[in-house]
């Protein structure tokens, strides 16, 4: 009888933990999807590493601060059915290089461009995740002719819209983990960690810092989106962004965090689909 209950208490341990709601869950990063059309370009005295899949409309996918381009995994499949698909390794992640300068969204959105310009595609869609979303909504500011629509999900504006001590939530803080395990794998210098999160940390301090006027410009068609449960966007910052954007419409994904991209990769697949379909 003992060890009845005690095998009926282990069944029940098992339910409860697999029972975790999706927001306080990490999925595994996704494996690198294989393509033909893979590269590492050399662009501004770095080395972006990209790669392309799919045929139709271009989108490119841009990941979050400290990832890298194997995140988007689940939802290249998706849209490569419709879309020339387009990820890279932003400057300093993933097996990307990056040199001295001070990291900046200008910056990252620079070698956006600069990606563009070498496979000649003189406009794309942008899906971005957190700093991916900050530099489509720069790319639609500083590169207007260039940039299609914007999906932008888990975005910030201004520094005032994180949330204070995000670091200690324990998925936030098991994503950074798992970030410093990736970049030794996968970074041409696998030590540097440590100095990369300052370097970026210091960068998450200082920016974005867009005025409401300064959005107010934005012309591209853009889809504000967050999840119900984010470890790191204030909603009322989310929601405010979505009413100063002129045209902008808010997307609230519900029972996901920051990271809903994989905790319900299907309804995400399905609102950037509709966006990009619109």
């Amino acid at each position: 009888m003992r060890r009845c209950v005690l095998s009926l208490l282990l069944v029940l341990s098992a339910v409860c933990a697999q029972a975790a709601p999706p927001w306080q869950t990490l999925p595994p990063t996704p494996a690198a999807i294989p393509t033909s059309q893979i590269g590492d370009a050399p662009l501004d005295g770095i080395r972006i590493h990209y790669a392309v899949y799919g045929n139709g409309a271009p989108v490119i996918l841009l990941h979050g601060g400290l990832a890298n381009a194997d995140y988007w995994g689940d939802q290249i499949p998706a849209l490569a059915r419709h879309h020339m698909v387009i990820v890279m390794d932003s400057r300093g992640h993933g097996r990307s290089t990056a040199d001295a300068r001070p990291y900046g969204y200008d910056l990252m959105t620079d070698d956006v461009i600069a990606l563009l310009d070498l496979l000649k595609l003189p406009k794309v869609d942008v899906v971005g995740w957190s700093d991916g979303a900050i530099i489509g909504l720069d790319m639609a500011l500083r590169y207007p002719a260039r940039t299609g629509r914007v999906f932008a999900f888990a975005a910030n504006t201004d520094t005032s819209g994180v949330k204070p001590n995000v670091g200690k939530n324990p998925v936030f803080a098991a994503y950074i983990a798992r970030a410093g395990h990736e970049y030794a794998a996968l970074s041409p210098t696998p030590h540097g960690y440590k100095a990369f999160v300052t370097q970026i940390s210091k960068m998450w301090a200082q920016q974005p810092h867009w005025t409401d006027a300064t959005l107010r410009t934005i012309k591209s068609p853009v889809l504000v989106v967050d999840g119900d449960h984010d470890e790191a966007i204030n909603r009322t910052h989310t929601e405010h962004m979505a009413a100063t954007i002129p045209g902008a419409r808010l997307l609230i994904l519900p029972n996901v965090s920051h990271f809903a991209f994989l905790q319900n990769s299907a309804a995400f697949n399905a609102a950037i689909l509709g966006f990009l379909s619109d």
